[in-house]
């Protein structure tokens, strides 16, 4: 893991990846491109990447970033085996977009596509670095663009029945941003889904919800407990309970009706917070910024601050 002095970046450095994300943005297709996604059943679609990082509680420079590849739509370990733990530093094709070295046809990560400060969040910076599909599927929404939780925005949720059911995030430009998704029957909290590259909104969501076994896709989940258990025999951290732990609490509780890995988020160790600033950050929260600091033109296990 790379070490360096944690802090603001100095502004010319924000300059100049700003005005990166601004030319990358340019890239991105928010239509669906391939096949399996105007398939209402995504027939062709065989394998499905989950994208998760996991920061270390009380390090500001160290974090893990993880892919998970998984089968469709068995949601299976497909590569590697779950034996081994698939790490970006692992995956030389992700730069290369190699389907060879990295067979997965469609990404999902744990942050933003375009409902973002500046309308190039994680997913899109992904997407476009790797040219896959790309989906945001962020836990918290991102206030932007006049988005707020707030009262309206709860009692949205509220409203929200049964496993898949949405509403649109509509920014105060009049521009649907994202949606939000009540990925599992049982899940009080909502996923908010949004575009990253080459997929439609319609097409994310309809993917993200079928990734659900509990309220997190499982890529996302499965990359989300491999980064943390990295993090764990790498620097001796103590884990936060697994999913499994979490569901094993609730089959104690008789009002715990829902697994706490599935209808409510698995959360990493010393994750910072998402969605709450307006602000332009350059953390998880916002997604793309993060990208920019590898300067590698793909995450790597150490992503830097």
């Amino acid at each position: 893991m790379a070490r360096e002095a944690a802090g603001r970046p100095p502004e010319e450095t924000l300059l100049l990846w700003k005005r990166e994300q601004a030319q990358l943005k340019a890239r991105v297709v928010d239509r669906d491109t391939e096949a399996w996604q105007r398939d209402p059943a995504f027939s062709g679609l065989q394998r499905v990447g989950g994208v998760d990082v996991s920061f270390v509680k009380g390090d500001s420079v160290n974090a893990c970033a993880s892919l998970v590849v998984l089968s469709y739509p068995e949601l299976e370990a497909s590569w590697p085996s779950e034996r081994r733990p698939s790490w970006w530093t692992q995956c030389g094709g992700c730069r290369r977009g190699s389907l060879t070295s990295c067979p997965r046809q469609v990404l999902l990560v744990d942050g933003n596509g375009v409902l973002h400060h500046r309308g190039f969040g994680v997913a899109c910076h992904l997407g476009v670095l790797t040219d896959l599909p790309c989906v945001g599927v962020a836990k918290k929404l991102l206030q932007v663009d006049g988005l707020e939780n707030n009262a309206l925005h709860k009692e949205k949720i509220r409203l929200l029945r049964a496993g898949g059911d949405t509403f649109p995030l509509m920014g105060g430009s009049g521009t649907v941003l994202g949606m939000a998704l009540k990925s599992h029957d049982h899940s009080t909290k909502p996923l908010y889904v949004s575009v990253g590259h080459k997929v439609s909104l319609e097409a994310a969501v309809r993917l993200t919800r079928g990734c659900c076994k509990f309220r997190i896709p499982e890529p996302v989940r499965q990359a989300d407990i491999r980064s943390q258990d990295y993090i764990r025999r790498t620097l001796g951290v103590p884990r936060a309970p697994t999913p499994g732990q979490e569901r094993s609490r609730k089959a104690q509780n008789p009002r715990g009706v829902c697994p706490k890995g599935g209808s409510e988020e698995a959360t990493g160790e010393g994750r910072p917070p998402e969605g709450h600033s307006t602000q332009e950050p350059w953390d998880k929260g916002t997604g793309g910024a993060k990208l920019d600091a590898t300067k590698t033109g793909c995450p790597t296990s150490a992503v830097r601050q």
